[in-house]
């Protein structure tokens, strides 16, 4: 996992990807494990032409996780978002439909529909910062503390059955866009890789 340990506008974990200029369809999941009591990404792609391109941000004041899709954001409420304890968060998003959705803890939600342009252009993926420029611009505000592992990305919708599979750690097809356990990374600043410690 990777622990993010202070308030910072700079430590930041940039992922590689793999080679991709059109995202129409994808799903992104990600554990996280904070005590923050405000507003904070968890999720950050960035195109030239969108600094949200796909962001995944906590608001604090209101209570509920949104889903930004290139620049446009909806909103879900009702989530159990406890401090100190691990959460699973799973976005999906087809351009088809238009249509987004998040799983959180396994919950589904409803569906929302938010755009159906494709994501086009060369993605920045940042885990720990919101992006307000293409691989930059970050406010303390809205920095990540606390610590993030498995973060998976697919350029198709999970299935309900597969996503339980993530949330419980089960035998999962890992995401052919990102791959937690062959991910490409690069850290900036002062983020820890460790263990991620469960007993069972």
């Amino acid at each position: 996992m990777f622990t993010f340990p202070q308030e910072t506008n700079s430590a930041h974990v940039i992922l590689t990807p793999k080679p991709i200029q059109e995202l129409s369809v994808v799903t992104v999941c990600h554990r996280s494990f904070t005590d923050l009591k405000r507003e904070h990404a968890l999720f950050s792609l960035a195109t030239q032409t969108y600094t949200n391109a796909f962001m995944i941000q906590w608001d604090e004041i209101k209570k509920e996780i949104q889903p930004h899709i290139r620049d446009q954001k909806t909103q879900y409420r009702g989530q159990d978002y406890k401090p100190n304890m691990w959460h699973s968060v799973c976005t999906t998003w087809d351009s088809s439909s238009g249509l987004v959705q998040v799983w959180f803890d396994g919950q589904p939600s409803i569906r929302k529909y938010i755009t159906s342009e494709a994501i086009r252009g060369s993605p920045v993926i940042i885990i720990g910062q919101e992006q307000d420029t293409h691989g930059g611009g970050f406010d303390l505000k809205q920095c990540f503390v606390g610590m993030m592992s498995d973060v998976h990305m697919w350029d198709y919708t999970l299935s309900p059955c597969e996503m339980q599979k993530y949330v419980d750690d089960l035998n999962f097809t890992p995401g052919n866009v990102l791959n937690w356990s062959a991910m490409e990374f690069q850290i900036i600043d002062k983020v820890l890789i460790e263990n991620k410690l469960t007993c069972h």
